[in-house]
């Protein structure tokens, strides 16, 4: 078990998360007042304190948390553009599919025989499950 393939790997997800907080902050300034921004609300939390037990994940393993969403972050501003010209549904849609994204992504570490279990753990415990409730909830918001 190699520690900088783990530091590595929860850097990756950690831009994801850190991705997903810049794209829900643009998110709720474009929706303003409409209903919908209390469930987006506490997506956006969820995604702050995802971001952060996966830092102190980084940490437990002696590296160094990433900073910013680097590559991730032009997903946040593809969805700043598609909120503008397209609207809250593409833009809901847009949501969902960077959860599902993400969603993938937490598959696939669960799948990497090299993780340690405490990892693994954090995933299939409380990070998969959560991204699995944003997109049900996004899913609800779109109908």
């Amino acid at each position: 078990m190699s520690k900088e393939h783990t530091v590595s790997t929860l850097n990756s997800l950690l831009r994801g998360e850190l991705s997903a907080t810049e794209t829900y902050q643009q998110a709720l300034e474009k929706l303003g007042g409409d209903a919908r921004a209390l469930n987006l609300r506490q997506i956006h939390v969820d995604h702050r304190e995802a971001a952060n037990v996966l830092r102190q994940h980084v940490h437990m393993m002696g590296g160094q948390p990433d900073q910013g969403s680097g590559a991730w972050g032009t997903f946040a501003k593809l969805f700043e553009g598609t909120a503008t010209v397209f609207g809250a549904p593409s833009a809901l849609s847009a949501l969902k599919e960077g959860e599902e994204h993400g969603k993938s992504e937490y598959e696939k570490v669960l799948q990497d025989d090299e993780m340690p279990e405490a990892c693994r753990s954090l995933i299939s415990s409380r990070l998969l499950p959560q991204t699995e409730s944003h997109i049900a909830t996004l899913n609800r918001l779109l109908v």
